[in-house]
């Protein structure tokens, strides 16, 4: 579980705020990707004829760029109000897959759900949330509030064991997920020293774990991984200013 717990954040009206951007790149050699055989409904979790789909654990782009890495501002004290992108608070399952990958969800705020297969899924949530939901309609839109920051893993109960999902409940507005060169930004930054947290899942496969279909009543073997990984460096931001952070992460 990531540390991120912070409940004295304040909204303030921020003037001459700094930007801070940067890169989160991969040094080395690049992992092969994790692929998974898919063992339920082929029909609908197949795309282009494969019989595997990915785990989605890492993704390093053609220039070393590596998406899907959370970047966050460390117990910033008071900043802007919270403006994270709408689209990392809504959850689809599409071709038995969580679309999108990484969700970043202000704490106090609703997580909306559904899903876009004709099968059911059954996301099960554990970490800072706690929710077993089923998905019996194609469409069907669900929310839950999610109350408590910290980190919450997703996985199917409904013997999609391959799907999965990491979602950060986070206390300001200050995170953002890299994109596929591996780039972020915050913008509207007070002037001060800070410390930037880059995190990323785990993205080797550790083992299996017995887990449970809800709809056959049968135990069926879901993939474990390796722990997430977090590096920091400190930046100072002046007013009006723009400041640069770039990480070369590894397997090292």
């Amino acid at each position: 579980m990531v540390a991120i717990a912070q409940s004295d954040y304040r909204v303030i009206s921020v003037t001459d705020g700094g930007t801070i951007s940067g890169t989160v790149k991969w040094s080395g050699p690049v992992p092969r990707e994790l692929d998974y055989p898919i063992t339920k409904d082929p029909q609908i979790c197949e795309t282009d004829g494969k019989k595997t789909t990915s785990l989605d654990r890492l993704i390093v782009g053609p220039e070393g760029g590596v998406a899907n890495t959370i970047v966050y501002i460390k117990n910033i004290p008071a900043g802007k109000a919270m403006d994270l992108p709408e689209q990392r608070r809504h959850l689809d399952q599409k071709h038995c897959r969580y679309i999108p990958h990484i969700l970043l969800v202000p704490a106090g705020a609703d997580l909306q759900m559904q899903s876009s297969d004709a099968t059911l899924h059954t996301i099960h949530m554990d970490g800072a949330a706690t929710f077993n939901l089923p998905f019996p309609f194609t469409g069907q839109v669900v929310s839950r509030t999610m109350s408590t920051p910290g980190l919450v893993n997703l996985h199917c109960n409904g013997g999609h064991v391959w799907m999965n999902a990491e979602m950060m409940v986070v206390p300001h507005p200050y995170y953002a997920v890299t994109d596929e060169s591996g780039r972020f930004e915050f913008t509207s930054v007070p002037a001060g020293t800070y410390q930037i947290v880059a995190w990323h899942e785990g993205w080797g496969l550790a083992g299996k774990e017995q887990a449970y279909d809800v709809l056959t009543e049968r135990a069926v073997q879901r993939p474990i991984f390796t722990e997430p990984k977090t590096w920091e460096k400190q930046v100072t931001v002046n007013a009006n200013g723009s400041s640069s952070v770039n990480f070369v992460i590894g397997n090292k």
